[in-house]
């Protein structure tokens, strides 16, 4: 329980630490920023690491002088562990999915891969663009990729371009308002914002797909 609050603390209060860390750290900052997303984008174990939230908290920090952190080798070292990330989970995902899948059946949920799958059926390959900005799904839609045999050319072409769509338009949004006076003063708010509205495409699809389902039965 002790963790789980502290984990929390971590996520909604991401730029004070943030802050913090990168004057304890020094360097070191730049290699803790791209093992996170890494690891977020790369580990389909661990999608509960903080992705855009993350790149949020970056460009607001570094739009602070004091903080002592370069937003252009922050941004480019995230970028290459976003598309590295994503490239070693579809590799996972291609030699060993259903393994892992059946092996850890509490740490890759069914559900996660049946609504990744689902975004798929929906958006074709765009779905390696779009799952960039949706929690969860962007940890589960390259291992899908891997897991379906998807042509790796095409998967990397949506891979990069995913990759600079995220980077490219959270870090610059979290420099230009991160520290507005009305959102330092509310950061966690921000974050929870950031989440629910990443959250959206997936609450409108789960809703679609109910009403769906609710006019067969009915014409039934």
């Amino acid at each position: 329980m002790d963790f789980l609050k502290q984990a929390l603390d971590v996520v909604l209060h991401l730029s004070d630490h943030l802050y913090e860390l990168t004057r304890t750290q020094g360097p070191w900052i730049y290699g803790i920023l791209f093992l996170i997303i890494f690891c977020e984008t790369g580990l389909v174990i661990t999608p509960f690491l903080p992705g855009d939230s993350l790149v949020f908290a970056v460009g607001a920090v570094a739009a602070n002088p004091d903080s002592g952190l370069n937003i252009w080798l922050a941004g480019f070292l995230m970028l290459v562990a976003a598309i590295l990330g994503d490239t070693v989970n579809y590799w996972i995902g291609r030699y060993a999915g259903n393994r892992l899948v059946a092996a850890f059946p509490r740490l890759i949920r069914r559900e996660y891969l049946d609504r990744t799958h689902a975004f798929f059926e929906k958006y074709g390959p765009k779905t390696i663009v779009l799952a960039r900005f949706v929690p969860i799904v962007r940890t589960f839609a390259p291992f899908v990729a891997g897991m379906g045999a998807m042509t790796y050319s095409r998967f990397m072409t949506f891979n990069v371009v995913g990759a600079l769509l995220w980077i490219g338009l959270i870090l610059p949004v979290g420099w230009y308002f991160g520290n507005i006076p009305i959102v330092k003063k509310n950061f966690e708010l921000v974050v929870v914002g950031i989440i629910g509205v990443s959250l959206l495409p997936i609450a409108f699809e789960v809703w679609k797909a109910r009403k769906a389902g609710g006019s067969q039965g009915a014409g039934h």
